[in-house]
C-alpha cells in the first residue's frame, strides 16, 4: 500500500492532504486500517461465538440458547449505533468517540479471553457498546475527508473503505477461528483483542491526517442538558441494579431475565423511532410520503436480516453437528465458513456495480423496490436450498460442505441486491430534520430482524428444523412478491427519489 502514496500540493490536515491513498486523502488510510482491524476483531469473535457457546469445552449450551444469545448480541450492536451517533454529536465528537470505542472493544475482547463464564457476558456487553460507538461514527469521518457530497472522489473513497471492512472480515475467521477452535477458545478471543489493539494504535498515530471537522461536536450539550442526562442515566442504572439484585437474591434469575428485555427493546424501539418520525408535524407532505415509502423498505430489510444473520448461527451450528467440513479430504475449522461471504462480496461487488451502470445506460436498471424484492426472494431461496442439507442430515448422513457454501453464495448475491441500495435510499429519502439520524434508523432494521430471531430461540423454537426453515423461506419470498406487486405505489410515494 505504501507504493500507492503520491504527493499533491494541498495544505496538510485538510481533505485532500499532501499525501494521498490510492488518490484519496491520506486520512482514508488511517480509517481504512482502523475499520479493517476492528472488523477483524469483530468478525473473528462473531465466528467463534455460537461454536463456543455450544462446545463441551465452552459453555456447553443448547443450540437454541446459543442462537438466542448470538442474535440478541447482534441486535444490541446495531441498536447501540443510534445512541453512539448521538454521543458523538452531543458529547465528544466523532474522532474522540472512535478512540474511546476502540478501547472499549479491546477491553471487551480481553474480558472474553478470561477463562470464566461469569465474565463472558460482561465481555460481550463491552464489545457491543464499543461497536455501537464506532459503527455510527467512523463512516461519518470518511465523509469528512471530502469537500462535500459533490466531491467526485467521495463514492470511490467509500468503496475503498468498504474493501477494508471485507478484508478484515475475510481474514478474521481464518486466523481467530483456527486458533479458537483448534487450540483454545479464549486464546482466540485474545487474538481478537490484539487485532483491535493494532487498529487502535495506528488510529491514534494517524489522527493528524483526519479532517479537523471530525474533532467538532456538532450540537454540544448545554450544562443543563448534561445535568439532566446524567440524572436520567443514573436513575435508569439504579432501577436496573435494584431490579436485577431483587431477581438474583430471590433465586429467580435465569438468562432469560437478560435476553427477553433486550429482544423486546430490539422490536419496540425501531417501531417507536419510525412512528415518531412519521408523526412529526414539522415534516412537509413530500417528506411524509417518502417516510411512508421507507416503511416498506424498512420492513423488507428486517425480514432479510432475520434470515441473513442466521448464516452465523443457525447454519454455522448445523455445520458443527451435521456437515462434512472437508475439502479434498482435509478438515477445516467450522468458523471458516464465515470467510465465504466477505470474499464473495469482494469478488461480486464490482460485477454488480458494473451491471447496474450498464442497465442504467440502457434505461433498464431495476427500481429500488424491484431490487429489494429480488433480495428478499434470494434470501428466501437460500433457506429453500438449506432444506437439502437438512434432509440429508435427517437421513442420518453428513451434508457436504458445498451445500453450505452454496447457501452463503445465494445470501451474498441477495445482500448485494438489497444492502447497498438500502444504504443509498436511506440517505436520499431522509427528511431534512433527521438527515444525520436516518443511517441509525437503517441499522434498526438489522436490530428488528435479529431480535425476532432471538425471540423465537428464547421461545424454544429449533431454527434448524425443516418446518421452521421452510416457513422462513416462504415468508421472505412472499414479502418479496408483496414489495414487487406494490412497487408502483411505493415509487409514487418516493416522489422525486429515483
Amino acid at each position: 500500500m505504501a507504493s500507492s502514496l503520491t504527493k499533491d500540493s494541498v495544505t496538510p490536515g485538510t481533505p485532500g492532504s499532501d499525501t494521498t491513498f490510492f488518490g484519496h486523502p491520506r486520512g482514508l488510510a488511517t480509517l481504512f486500517m482502523t475499520e479493517m482491524w476492528e472488523r477483524f476483531s469483530y468478525y473473528g469473535m462473531k465466528a467463534l461465538l455460537p461454536l463456543y457457546l455450544v462446545a463441551p469445552g465452552g459453555l456447553h449450551m443448547s443450540a437454541a440458547t446459543a442462537t438466542a444469545i448470538y442474535s440478541v448480541y447482534l441486535s444490541l450492536v446495531y441498536l447501540l449505533a443510534l445512541p453512539g451517533g448521538w454521543f458523538a454529536d452531543r458529547v465528544l465528537g466523532p474522532r474522540k468517540t472512535v478512540a474511546v470505542a476502540g478501547v472499549i472493544i479491546m477491553l471487551g475482547h480481553l474480558t472474553l479471553a478470561l477463562p470464566s463464564s461469569g465474565t463472558f457476558f460482561a465481555g460481550l456487553g463491552l464489545v457491543a457498546v464499543g461497536s455501537g460507538l464506532l459503527k455510527a461514527n467512523i463512516s461519518t469521518m470518511v465523509g469528512h475527508l471530502y469537500e462535500g457530497p459533490d466531491d467526485p472522489r467521495r463514492d470511490g473513497g467509500f468503496t475503498v473503505f468498504y474493501i477494508g471492512i471485507n478484508i478484515g472480515a475475510f481474514a478474521a475467521p481464518l486466523a481467530i477461528g483456527t486458533i479458537g477452535e483448534n487450540y483454545n477458545w479464549h486464546l482466540g478471543f485474545a487474538l481478537a483483542a490484539v487485532g483491535m489493539a493494532i487498529g487502535l494504535a495506528q488510529y491514534l498515530l494517524g489522527t493528524s491526517h483526519l479532517s479537523s471537522r471530525s474533532d467538532l461536536v456538532p450540537k454540544p450539550l448545554s450544562a443543563e442538558e448534561k445535568a439532566l442526562t446524567l440524572r436520567k442515566s443514573a436513575l435508569w442504572a439504579a432501577v436496573a441494579v435494584v431490579f436485577y439484585a431483587i431477581v438474583g437474591f430471590s433465586g429467580h434469575y435465569t438468562l432469560n431475565w437478560l435476553l427477553v428485555p433486550i429482544t423486546i427493546a430490539g422490536l419496540l424501539i425501531p417501531v417507536l423511532v419510525i412512528a415518531r418520525i412519521k408523526r412529526d408535524k414539522d415534516l412537509d407532505r413530500a417528506e411524509q410520503s417518502k417516510m411512508s415509502a421507507y416503511i416498506w423498505f424498512f420492513v423488507a430489510a428486517a425480514v432479510f436480516w432475520m434470515i441473513y444473520d442466521q448464516g452465523g448461527s443457525t447454519v454455522s451450528l448445523f455445520a458443527d453437528s451435521s456437515a462434512k467440513n472437508t475439502v479434498f479430504g482435509w478438515n477445516f475449522p467450522i468458523s471458516w465458513y464465515q470467510s465465504v461471504n466477505p470474499v464473495l462480496i469482494m469478488a461480486l461487488a464490482p460485477v454488480f456495480a458494473w451491471a447496474w451502470l450498464a442497465l442504467a445506460r440502457r434505461g433498464k436498471e431495476p427500481s429500488t423496490a424491484t431490487k429489494f424484492a429480488m433480495g428478499l426472494v434470494l434470501i428466501g431461496a437460500s433457506f429453500f436450498l438449506f432444506l437439502a442439507p437438512l434432509a440429508i442430515a435427517d437421513g442420518g448422513h453428513k451434508a457436504a460442505a458445498m451445500w453450505l457454501v452454496a447457501i452463503y453464495f445465494v445470501q451474498t448475491v441477495g445482500e448485494l441486491t438489497l444492502s447497498p441500495v438500502g444504504l443509498s435510499v436511506t440517505t436520499k429519502m431522509a427528511p431534512a430534520k433527521y438527515a444525520s439520524q436516518m443511517m441509525g434508523v437503517w441499522f434498526l432494521a438489522v436490530t428488528a430482524g435479529d431480535a425476532t430471531t432471538g425471540l423465537l430461540s428464547i421461545a424454544g423454537v429449533d431454527l434448524n428444523k425443516t418446518g421452521i426453515v421452510a416457513l422462513q423461506a416462504v415468508l421472505a419470498v412472499l414479502a418479496g412478491v408483496a414489495v414487487w406487486m406494490y412497487r408502483k405505489r411505493v415509487r409514487e410515494l418516493m416522489g422525486d427519489v429515483h
